[in-house]
C-alpha cells in the first residue's frame, strides 16, 4: 500500500510538526518588518518585492494593496518564495531562512476583518494565507560547518551539515 504525503501544509501544520524549527523560523521573520517575496511574472521571469507578513491564527498572511503587481503574480500563478530579512550587518542571528509555498487569496469579508483588526491594513486590500511546499534554515555552526535543514510537508526535517 502506497501512501501519499501532502503537498502542502498550513503554518499551523507545520509548527505542530516540527515546532523548534518553526519557532526558529518565525522568531527570524517577527526580528524585522519587511522581507523578500519572490513571484512569478507573466512572461515567467522572477520578481523580487519587499512585503510584510502576519502569523495569526495558524496561517501565515500576505497583506497587499490593491492590484499591487505582486498580488497580480499570486493570482495568476500561486507559487512564491519569502526570505526573511537578514538584518543589519552580516551575522544573520538564527540563520537565513525562507518559505516556498502557493498563496491562496481569501475574500471572505470576516476573515479580512478579523485580519484587519489584528495588522490594521489599508482599505481596500488583497489578503493571502499561504500553503507551505517547504521551509529552508540555513546556518553557520561552530564557524566551520554549513547546516542547511529542510522541511517538506509529510517528511521530518532533513539536516545536512558541510564543513
Amino acid at each position: 500500500m502506497t501512501t501519499t504525503r501532502p503537498t502542502a501544509a498550513n503554518w499551523g501544520s507545520f509548527a505542530a510538526a516540527e515546532p523548534g524549527l518553526a519557532g526558529t523560523v518565525q522568531a527570524r521573520f517577527e526580528a524585522f518588518t519587511h522581507h523578500v517575496l519572490a513571484t512569478l511574472r507573466k512572461d515567467g521571469s522572477p520578481r523580487t518585492t519587499g512585503l510584510e507578513v502576519r502569523f495569526l491564527d495558524g496561517e501565515l498572511w500576505f497583506g497587499m494593496m490593491p492590484d499591487s503587481l505582486k498580488a497580480l503574480d499570486l493570482r495568476r500563478d500561486p507559487r512564491f518564495v519569502l526570505q526573511a530579512n537578514p538584518g543589519p550587518g552580516t551575522g544573520m542571528g538564527g540563520g537565513d531562512v525562507r518559505i516556498g509555498g502557493r498563496a491562496i487569496e481569501v475574500d471572505d469579508p470576516a476573515v479580512k476583518g478579523a485580519y484587519g483588526e489584528e495588522a490594521e491594513p489599508p482599505e481596500p486590500f488583497h489578503l493571502f494565507r499561504t500553503e507551505l511546499t517547504e521551509v529552508v534554515r540555513t546556518r553557520v555552526e561552530d564557524e566551520t560547518c554549513l547546516v542547511v535543514e529542510t522541511w517538506k510537508p509529510g517528511e521530518p526535517v532533513r539536516t545536512l551539515r558541510r564543513t
